[in-house]
């Protein structure tokens, strides 16, 4: 809440990287804690389990323990590997995501250019990268035991094979050491289960130092933010002030009290808030010389007159501000602003005016210098050693800031609902209109940052927020920057100068519309960060004649501007068109979401029970559909390895158990036969242990060979599902994009697909694996005692009962924790993007305290999770302790009446010792499993939309070459519609356009202009008629063959991120001489060329690095490159400017002179010079000739749209 703003715009720090340390470093240090206990307790954990050993197998033990030591630090490197390949895959990630991104945000674009297989490939290809080296991740993670410690150890290769090798090691040199070796069930077994012991914490180890290197990173991350610059308050008592100087001062004020009373309140206000903010940076020393700075009335022994101050709000004496620790950007800043008036701040751009507004605010580093605040309240204020802060400011900023919240949120902001006001302010920023258009009014929800607002609706509701707020002070910066000239009236009149002024608030108002200048009371006019004068414009006008006149100039050049302007809010009619659209498709999606709750929910009572057993059903269908896509063979090897790896582990501890009991009956044997070593009695070790060593080799390769499966299985589904989803979605009709929000899209190829790239596969591998051991587990201790079976089926029966109540809780918290952890970080984004803002109205404690309420939400759904975590172990530990009661009980009674070998008692006892294990990550892996399916069924669902036709009557190769050569259109009876189930757009159309002509196509919002350009490209319904192109049927036509024939410029120019020359012509097809020419036509060639690379000169993301006309004459030197002889233009000139509009109309009318021309109008003067206008009204042709004609009827609703226009 105190972090500096300048961390922030000067690059220091970003948004990101501070979310990140909440999100991420924060995490990394709550692992540390929950791991921390190990570090002491494993060294201790591996030192007694070493004791024991050797006090079971002497000598021997040590080298077993010696060949764990050694690989340990083996396993070590591999984490280490495996860190560095995971970096490189989440780079790769990274871009794939921005181009997945790219490709779906121009996906309109592509599609009408058949350019959609281009950047797909694209796509695919950095996928490939991605895979090979998650290839690199999936081989280091079957060789390690990298995991989240505690939560599940991904036991793979080593953890599996490295006992085996240890218990081989041993047995083999504890045999071949001594004759005599004892090897009895209690020696062998006792010592497996000690050496399954001390791998854990070994390896573990290695985590847990990999943990602690990471929190101290994440520690040092941490300091780094908090010793940050900070804003701080500086807002010292009198009675503080330091010896010397200040003791002077002090006499000095209770001079002037006692001699002046009446100043006493002026004095104060003035002594309180000489030095109300500063930036307090904690790695430099605090400067100490603020206290050096005093009033003038001090410096000149005089005190000021009671009206100088009263009529004062801020006064900022000598000041010098700065962003960093450089030059001011603010200098020699003396400036007032007067009570309960107009203040506008003017100067050219850069001039330092919203710095200056900052300044004042505290936002800026102080050099030098005073900033005294003199609210009203101050003048009563009470005590005389009281330290009073500078009163609430209500700031609208010039990127407007909005909460992820209701339009009626983000104006009320917190503040209780007064609906006249809240009427009145919604009058003066013209917002009815545009919430009339929303679906639920006021109370919808803008989405985070109001991406689903343009930025005139967004600047407007940051206004009304000022507006609503009964600050005193009002600072609006900029607030006609994305308005047109006509809202921007109405703000002034209504707004400013009639709801702010009555209330007597004083309004600081940084503007460049000078034509509002005469409205102020007061002006300060800037220049290259310094106060070039002040007064009031009469004031100027003596003082500063050169500047009075130069605005007077430029006041005339901006009025000749709003006559120029020719539809009333044009700007603002295409965003409330654009609001309309992005709603009608957020609706759709709401709407089919809101049936299915709605199915579920308009279910009775007595259905509930169903809803219960469908939400602790496992997801069948999506695990098919997972395992599906792996293929038959690679689905045969897995299942066949893991089941073999599993035997073989049975059959190692069974022979173990064999050999054992037959040492015992050597034993016994050679006790009788009075033998003093076994081996004299022809009992040898060497059979037993040649058929073990063979048995573990085995287990070893298996162990291998399963990881490796694993892994590369879920490669293979990751692949596969990845390029269904990629194919299916280029190939999907534009509906789809219209009515599902992108960012619902780009979630599949982002969370699901990492989902299932890296998650699916461990958790199935866990599953397999706990499922077979508890299996196996029980089989065993079945076949030693079976009497155990009779046991067994109350005890499974209990099982079952405690999983399905676990996974369905299990489950329900997960996405309960993700659930809150959203809003906790878009909340503490949200505020660090506002803080200025939120500072300003003094709402820090507010923001704080539902930070706070969201980090408990969040805290709580990870501690109820914990502890069903920990409620499933209880009852686990409990199942397993009733199975080793009975399996101890059974196999002990089994060996004193039916003698049973000791070593199969010691088999079923081990094994049954695990079961509760074993059982536990069953039950959890289950769960987990779940969660993660449902990223599989969300893909899936995606899978099933129907895609375009792309084929057609006509192949390829029947289609001429040259095709269409001549640009004839013939409409015969279309009829066209967005859906099968939605209404017609256009009916019955007939129209007859002629090689080379222009056409001007013109109408209301919504008459079926835009549906009948799309008809040319096959991206809507046409279910009736249909259009001729030189003789031939473009429904005949592949739909590839014809989109990439013809050419559009569409309403929003979409440039890619990459080179000029990749813009102007993804194929590759084009000679640098006709992009040179494309580019000259556009009258871009000098701007290209001053660039360095010139054609494969950089293009950023969304083309930002270009102004607005310029990305549009880009698209007209991409629609020249085609060549291609009919031209859309679908309202191209809608969102530029005048001077890059008459270029593309004399472009238009010279270089596609020959070409036949089709333009969808905005402005109807631009179709004037047409060779033909087609006026549609609600979908048909209401009128059809040349301008001039239809000019000449008065009734004719094109004379109406000129005289409009006009």
């Amino acid at each position: 809440m105190r972090l500096s703003t300048s961390n922030m715009s000067m690059g220091e720090l970003t948004v990101a990287q501070i979310c990140n340390l909440v999100a991420i470093d924060t995490n990394q240090l709550m692992w540390f804690f929950f791991l921390c206990p190990n570090l002491w307790a494993m060294p201790v954990q591996i030192i007694v389990g070493v004791i024991l050993l050797y006090y079971l197998l002497g000598i021997s033990a040590l080298i077993g323990a010696t060949v764990i030591a050694v690989l340990a630090p083996v396993q070590y490197f591999v984490a280490t590997k495996l860190s560095q390949t995971q970096k490189s895959t989440l780079d790769y990630s990274s871009e794939r995501l921005k181009k997945t991104n790219e490709l779906l945000r121009g996906i309109k674009l592509l599609k009408l250019y058949a350019w959609e297989r281009i950047f797909c490939d694209s796509v695919e290809e950095t996928r490939g990268k991605e895979l090979t080296s998650l290839q690199a991740f999936a081989l280091y993670t079957s060789i390690s035991s990298k995991a989240p410690l505690s939560v599940r150890t991904r036991t793979v290769f080593m953890n599996a094979a490295i006992p085996i090798l240890a218990v081989l090691t041993t047995f083999v040199v504890h045999v071949h050491i001594s004759e005599d070796a004892d090897l009895s069930p209690a020696v062998a077994f006792a010592s497996l289960s000690l050496f399954h012991i001390l791998v854990t914490p070994l390896f573990l180890l290695s985590s847990v130092v990999r943990s602690t290197v990471k929190a101290l990173v994440s520690v040092q991350k941490l300091s780094e933010f908090f010793s940050s610059d900070e804003i701080g308050e500086e807002l010292e008592p009198r009675a503080t002030l330091t010896s010397g100087s200040s003791n002077h001062n002090q006499n000095r004020y209770q001079a002037l009290s006692s001699s002046k009373p009446f100043l006493s309140s002026a004095l104060y206000s003035l002594s309180r808030h000489l030095q109300p903010l500063k930036v307090v940076n904690r790695k430099r020393p605090p400067r100490d010389d603020w206290n050096n700075y005093s009033s003038r009335a001090e410096r000149d022994g005089d005190g000021p007159s009671q009206e100088a101050y009263q009529d004062v709000c801020i006064k900022i004496s000598s000041g010098y501000f700065t962003w960093t620790d450089g030059t001011p950007t603010l200098s020699n800043v003396d400036i007032k602003i007067p009570f309960g008036k107009l203040t506008m701040i003017v100067g050219q751009v850069g001039s330092g005016k919203s710095s200056l507004l900052l300044a004042a605010l505290g936002e800026m580093q102080r050099i030098s210098g005073t900033v005294t605040w003199n609210s009203p309240t101050d003048r009563e204020a009470a005590g005389d050693g009281d330290i009073r802060q500078r009163s609430a400011v209500a700031y609208a900023s010039q990127k407007p800031w909005l909460l992820n919240a209701t339009v009626e949120e983000n104006i009320t902001f917190e503040l209780p609902m007064i609906k006249p006001r809240y009427k009145a302010v919604i009058e003066a920023c013209s917002l009815q209109p545009d919430i009339d258009i929303l679906p639920q009014g006021d109370q919808t929800e803008i989405g985070e940052r109001g991406i689903n607002l343009s930025g005139g609706q967004k600047q407007r509701i940051s206004v009304a927020r000022a507006l609503y707020h009964q600050t005193n002070m009002v600072f609006l910066d900029d607030p006609f920057s994305a308005l047109d000239i006509h809202l921007s009236d109405h703000l002034m009149q209504d707004g400013i100068l009639k709801l702010l002024r009555e209330e007597k608030r004083t309004v600081v108002l940084v503007t460049h519309k000078l034509q509002y200048l005469p409205h102020a009371d007061w002006i300060i006019a800037m220049k290259d960060g310094t106060i070039q004068t002040e007064g009031t414009l009469k004031d100027i006008q003596n003082s500063e004649p050169e500047l009075f006149e130069q605005w007077k100039t430029l006041m005339h050049r901006q009025d000749q501007e709003f006559e120029k302007e020719t539809v009333a809010a044009s700007m603002t009619n295409l965003e409330r068109k654009n609001l309309r659209r992005a709603m009608y498709s957020r609706e759709a999606v709401r709407t089919e979401e809101d049936e299915e709750e709605e199915s579920v929910e308009s279910e009775d009572d007595d259905n509930l029970s169903q809803v219960m057993r469908q939400r602790a059903t496992i997801p069948w269908h999506s695990c098919g559909t997972y395992l599906s896509s792996a293929g038959l063979v690679l689905l045969t090897l897995l299942l066949l390895s893991q089941l073999l790896k599993h035997t073989l582990m049975v059959a190692i501890d069974y022979w173990l158990a064999h050999w054992t009991s037959h040492v015992i009956a050597a034993k016994t044997e050679a006790t009788a036969r009075n033998c003093t070593v076994v081996q004299d009695c022809g009992f040898s070790h060497v059979w037993y242990l040649s058929v073990f060593s063979v048995l573990c080799c085995l287990g070893i390769i298996l162990c291998l060979a399963t990881s490796v499966a694993v892994e590369w299985t879920g490669l293979e589904v990751a692949k596969q599902l990845h390029q269904n989803l990629l194919n299916k979605i280029i190939l999907a009709p534009m509906r789809l994009f219209e009515t599902t929000p992108l960012g619902s899209i780009l979630n599949r190829f982002s969370a699901d697909v990492n989902t299932i790239d890296q998650h699916i596969p461990t958790t199935l591998e866990c599953l397999a694996r706990s499922t077979l051991l508890c299996v196996s587990a029980l089989g065993v201790i079945s076949y030693v005692t079976p009497v155990f079976l009779i046991a067994l089926l109350p005890l499974t029966i209990a099982c079952y009962f405690i999983q399905k109540y676990f996974r369905v809780a299990s489950r329900d918290l997960q996405q309960l924790e993700d659930s809150t952890q959203l809003p906790l970080l878009s909340h503490f984004s949200e505020t660090l993007e506002g803080l200025t803002t939120i500072r300003a109205l003094r709402y820090e404690p507010r923001f704080r305290q539902r930070l706070l309420q969201f980090t408990d939400a969040n805290n709580i759904a990870s501690l109820f999770l914990t502890a069903a975590n920990r409620w499933l172990e209880v009852r686990m530990e409990y199942v397993g302790a009733c199975v080793v009661m009975v399996a101890a009980v059974a196999s002990i009674t089994n060996s004193l009446y039916n003698q049973l070998s000791t070593g199969l008692v010691g088999l079923g006892l081990t094994y049954a010792l695990m079961v509760s294990n074993y059982m536990n990550w069953m039950v959890r892996n289950l769960a987990d499993m779940e969660v993660q399916l449902a990223s599989v069924k969300r893909i899936n669902s995606l899978l099933k939309t129907e895609p375009e036709n792309y084929e057609g009557l006509l192949t390829v190769s029947q289609v001429p070459d040259g095709w269409p050569q001549h640009g004839e259109i013939k409409i015969q009876n279309l009829s066209v519609r967005y859906d099968a189930t939605l209404k017609p757009v256009l009916k019955n159309v007939n129209a007859h356009i002629s090689p080379g002509q222009k056409v001007g196509i013109c109408g209301r919002t919504g008459s079926g202009k835009s549906s009948f350009s799309l008809a040319f490209f096959r991206m809507v319904d046409m279910f009736e008629g249909r259009i001729v192109i030189d003789e031939i049927d473009i429904a005949k036509l592949p739909l590839q063959t014809l989109r990439s024939r013809l050419s559009i410029i569409l309403q929003d120019p979409i440039l890619f991120s990459g080179t000029i020359r990749f813009n102007l012509d993804p194929e590759m097809k084009a000679t640098d001489e006709m992009l040179w020419e494309a580019l000259d036509i556009a009258q871009l060639k000098p701007v290209v060329k001053s660039l360095p690379g010139g054609l494969d000169a950089t293009v950023t993301e969304g083309g930002e690095n270009f102004s607005q006309g310029q990305r549009q004459l880009f698209c007209l030197a991409r629609a020249f490159v085609r060549k291609s002889s009919i031209l859309i233009m679908d309202e191209a000139t809608a969102s530029i400017d005048m001077a890059t509009e008459s270029i593309l109309q004399k472009v238009v009318m010279t270089a596609f002179a020959d070409r036949t021309v089709v333009t969808i109008a905005h402005r109807v003067h631009t179709i004037l010079n047409a060779d033909l206008v087609i006026v549609m009204k609600r979908g048909i042709i209401l009128e059809h000739d040349r301008p001039e004609a239809l000019l000449d009827k008065e009734d004719s609703v094109f004379t109406s749209f000129v005289r409009a226009d006009k």
